[in-house]
């Protein structure tokens, strides 16, 4: 009898929690704050240098921290993230900036204000000014800055010796910035750095100064808020910068998401299509995902960027993993001949230890991302990881409340149809003892007695691709080179030699122009170079009227460089060795080794297609390939754990041929799982190489070539490899036996 009540429920949960989602999203969306690749800003990296050459204290660099942030208020820029780093560097992030060459001024301005004689003798500084006393007004209609001094005897005694002097040596010159052994009252193409310079005729007694210039209002109230921010106690050297266009980052934003949509309706059909009503419980489950991903990077108050939005979409298809793996169990189980609810109750439970496993892996290798990764790169290791958590919740918890309603309701019984199984394809529970007697549609192919072909095939990518490395080298973006990359973007198609022409204007020299985009309306320009802080400013306001947009400049010293490179190299190490551990745990060093040793070809092939495509190596590129470390150890470890639970089912292996077996109907068993979770995450990233936004190019096609190398390690280097310690390990026990097939049919045994 089916129990309507159970399927009432199921409505109700539904009903209330999609009612719950649609009343508070919009909040969700308009809390989230987009990163500076979204909604246009910079971010740079200072070196914090003192000016007599001494190390710099911790508090010195948080007194320069106090400063910048008082600056950045000056800028009305909500929310902007500085951050010290190690002993000497300050990282600043500002999102949504309209003037960066404006702020990048304030910023890095060190807003030393002196008042010198004719001989530049300094004869008061910005320490005599009253914290707060500068503000802008008026004189005669134009517009000055007047500041109140702490003493006004120490002024009169300045203004005494000033107006002694004869003319034209009886001035007072303001500077700002003053260079010594460079500017000069007396060389007047040194003054650049000069404010004013007024002729005192008379002795002041009072305790407020007017600072007089040609100026506007808002260069008046500018320099006002300079002098009441404070000047910075030390000298800062920009290592690495990166500055996106807001249109650029807009359209960036629509493209990626529109990529997102696009993609997720796909794997929601494709769920719809082969899983049929379990398929329909998970759509409602990934919806319930998303939306819980952006409800807890809300309450993170966590900054979403380009790369981010990327690892929420991916998420997607690593939520469906959870889904297909429970399902398929589910699937076998009941191709088994066990009824609805108890192939539901096994499929279930053979499932949570597999996607256990799985995940702790892919987090293992987000974690350090997270902790080498810097700005962009750490943005995507925290959705990541948010990711990974939330598929956990919804694909374990959520699909197992939603679907057991609908099992425990009956409704299903004696129905396999509805999730996907055919009745011919049922067998007998009386006749089936263990899951290796378990028939696939793959049985047709053998996995293993043809693994040498594929070890040979690895084997030749291995040498091609040293080879291409010695021949060819990697063609490494300024995250690991140092220099500067210049994005440009433009309304209408560009030609190498426009931008050539523009770039000469500004005498600057690039043999490394490559156009992109639909169109040809974006270049990417690589200098040697590191541009300068006004070398950016002049390069952003030429380019945004020569081609209607502005421009995006990324700058990297080679110390960063070098740092970058050898952070990327640990990270890899390190994910590497954290796996080798745990599975090893988990399973046995037998299974680990493998697993890393197909990682590593993985990675290898990648770079090696890299090599050959000419295709950008930079940090985003690293983020791909420890994603796909922690994909490829998903398939890996989704196999091994068939091996295992076969191999408990199996309680003696007397025989080669038994081993043999075991890893080709376990790699069978598994198959459907690998092809349809591969495809359903190879659907996003297709959707976001085809659709998304250019700036994350290199990054789907890193993904799109590991996902799919990563399945065929799986398949036919890790389990196979496995096999080959296996098959070692019980010979040297002595509690193997091999069989070698003879032409009349028969079995000769040789201990």
């Amino acid at each position: 009898m089916v129990k309507r009540s159970r399927i009432v429920v199921f409505f109700i949960l539904v009903i209330a929690i999609f009612a719950m989602m649609g009343t508070t999203t919009t909040r969700i969306l308009d809390n989230i704050k987009l990163g500076l690749d979204l909604q246009g800003g910079f971010e740079v990296l200072y070196e914090v240098k003192s000016e007599d050459g001494k190390k710099v204290d911790e508090d010195t660099l948080k007194s320069t921290a106090s400063a910048l942030d008082r600056r950045i208020n000056v800028l009305g820029v909500s929310e902007p993230n500085i951050q010290i780093e190690g002993t000497d560097r300050i990282r600043v992030q500002l999102a949504g900036v309209e003037d960066q060459n404006k702020a990048r001024e304030i910023l890095s301005t060190q807003a030393k204000l002196s008042f010198r004689d004719y001989n530049d003798k300094e004869m008061m500084t910005g320490s005599d000014l009253k914290e707060g006393g500068a503000s802008q007004t008026f004189m005669e209609n134009q517009p000055v800055v007047e500041v109140t001094l702490k003493d006004a005897n120490k002024f009169k005694e300045v203004t005494e010796q000033i107006s002694a002097m004869p003319a034209p040596t009886n001035v007072l010159a303001i500077w700002m910035d003053f260079e010594e052994g460079k500017d000069s009252m007396q060389k007047p193409e040194t003054q650049d750095n000069m404010i004013s310079a007024p002729s005192v005729r008379e002795v002041f007694s009072q305790n407020t100064v007017l600072i007089t210039g040609s100026f506007t209002i808002d260069e008046a109230k500018e320099l006002a808020n300079l002098l009441n921010a404070g000047a910075l106690p030390v000298e800062l050297k920009e290592i690495y910068s990166t500055s996106v266009g807001a249109k650029f980052g807009e359209k960036a934003l629509d493209l990626t998401i529109m990529a997102g949509i696009i993609g997720v309706a796909i794997i929601y059909l494709f769920m719809l299509l082969y899983y049929r009503f379990p398929g329909f419980i998970a759509t409602i489950t990934l919806t319930i995902y998303i939306y819980l991903i952006l409800l807890v990077f809300d309450w993170m108050n966590g900054v979403l960027t380009l790369p981010g939005v990327a690892a929420l979409i991916l998420g997607v298809g690593m939520a469906v993993d959870a889904n297909i793996i429970t399902y398929e169990r589910i699937k076998d189980e009941i191709k088994l001949g066990r009824s609805i609810k108890s192939a539901y109750e096994a499929g279930n439970k053979n499932s949570l230890s597999t996607i256990l496993d799985a995940n702790l892996t892919t987090i293992l290798a987000a974690g350090v991302l997270f902790y080498f990764g810097t700005s962009s790169v750490k943005g995507f290791a925290t959705m990541l990881i948010i990711s990974i958590l939330m598929s956990f919740v919804t694909a374990v918890f959520g699909t197992r409340i939603f679907l057991g309603l609908w099992v425990h309701s009956k409704l299903f019984n004696k129905k396999p149809g509805w999730f996907g199984v055919k009745k011919e394809d049922i067998s007998n529970l009386a006749d089936s003892e263990n899951t290796l007697d378990m028939p696939t549609k793959f049985d047709r192919f053998d996995f293993v007695h043809k693994r040498k072909v594929f070890y040979g095939i690895s084997s030749a990518m291995t040498i091609i691709g040293i080879i291409f490395l010695l021949v060819f080298g990697l063609n490494l973006g300024i995250d690991f080179s140092s220099g500067t990359r210049l994005e440009i973007p433009s309304k209408d198609s560009l030609t190498t030699e426009k931008v050539q022409n523009e770039l000469e204007k500004l005498d600057l020299e690039s043999d490394d122009i490559v156009l992109s985009g639909k169109n040809n309306e974006t270049a990417v320009v690589r200098l040697k170079g590191v541009l300068n802080k006004n070398e950016i400013s002049e390069f952003k306001s030429h380019m945004n009227k020569a081609f209607g947009m502005e421009p995006n400049v990324s700058t990297v010293s080679p110390t960063i460089g070098k740092e970058l490179a050898k952070n990327a190299l640990i990270s890899v190490l390190i994910a590497s060795i954290g796996i080798i551990l745990y599975v090893t745990i988990r399973f046995e060093w037998r299974m680990a080794l493998p697993a890393v040793i197909a990682l590593m070809h993985d990675a290898f092939v990648i770079i090696t297609l890299f090599s050959l495509l000419r295709l950008e190596v930079d940090l985003t590129f690293i983020a791909a390939i420890l994603t796909i470390v922690g994909y490829s150890i998903n398939d890996t470890i989704v196999t091994f754990d068939r091996i295992r639970e076969n191999m408990r089912s199996k309680r003696k292996i007397k025989y080669v041929s038994e081993l043999e077996d075991i890893v080709n109907i376990s790699i069978r068993q598994t198959l459907a799982r690998s092809v349809n979770t591969v495809l359903t995450v190879i659907i996003t990233v297709v959707a976001l190489l085809v659709f998304g936004s250019e700036s994350i190019r290199n990054f789907s096609i890193a993904l799109l070539i590991g996902l799919t190398i990563g399945a065929y390690s799986s398949i036919y280097i890790a389990s196979q490899l496995w096999l080959e310690f296996k098959i070692k390990e019980l010979k040297k026990k002595g509690t193997l036996i091999t069989f070698v097939e003879k032409k009349q049919n028969t079995d000769e045994a040789q201990v």
